[in-house]
């Protein structure tokens, strides 16, 4: 069948598809995967997907903190325009969806009724298939991509990977840093009890 044919066809089935939200949400997601799998690109943005917001938590290591007239101006973003980014999530032991970037704008979505209602209940994400290690390394990435950041909770964090056996080599590689930053860092509460057998150098081991 032509490519056009089968696009009328399907356009045509959509017509007549069941019109319940649930079952329309179904439709929508499984059609979405099937054109990113069409399309072959190793890209969690090319599979958006809309899953119930109750199933999507925050996680216990997020660092980047919003004041509360950021808050209201992200609140009054996703009322007007609408949810424009999907929340990035990965799925924890017990199948539940992670934040791994994205926390406020869940938190927005599931709390601020004009937007769950707009969202009818639901949240648009994209899933990454990782680890807990590397879930935490790519929330540091994102918050420092916006220059979000907070120092005292990247040590936290690389205290946490340093609990994980994480080599001083893999957590530079992972969060971006070298090793005069790793140094600076190691001033932070808590992160020189997580180093304290460890000789420092310019360059890494």
């Amino acid at each position: 069948m032509p490519l056009q044919q089968w696009l009328d066809y399907l356009e045509s089935a959509l017509q007549s598809a069941p019109r319940g939200m649930k079952e329309r949400i179904a439709i929508y997601n499984r059609l979405v995967d099937m054109a990113a799998r069409y399309l072959e690109l190793p890209h969690p943005a090319a599979r958006p997907q809309l899953i119930p917001v109750e199933k999507v938590k925050g996680n216990d290591y997020n660092p980047n903190k919003v004041a509360p007239p950021e808050m209201r101006l992200l609140r009054l973003s996703m009322a007007k325009d609408g949810q424009t980014m999907p929340v990035v999530v990965a799925v924890d032991r017990k199948g539940l969806f992670q934040v791994v970037d994205g926390f406020h704008r869940r938190n927005v979505a599931k709390n601020a009724p004009e937007v769950r209602d707009s969202l009818k209940g639901y949240l648009f994400v994209v899933e990454l298939n990782k680890s807990l290690e590397d879930r935490i390394t790519s929330t540091v990435r994102h918050n420092a991509a916006r220059g979000s950041h907070k120092v005292e909770l990247t040590a936290k964090l690389v205290t946490t990977l340093k609990k994980h056996n994480w080599s001083n080599e893999r957590i530079g590689m992972e969060l971006g840093m070298d090793p005069d930053e790793v140094l600076r860092l190691k001033q932070v509460t808590g992160l020189a009890e997580a180093f304290k057998d460890e000789e420092f150098s310019k360059a890494w081991e």
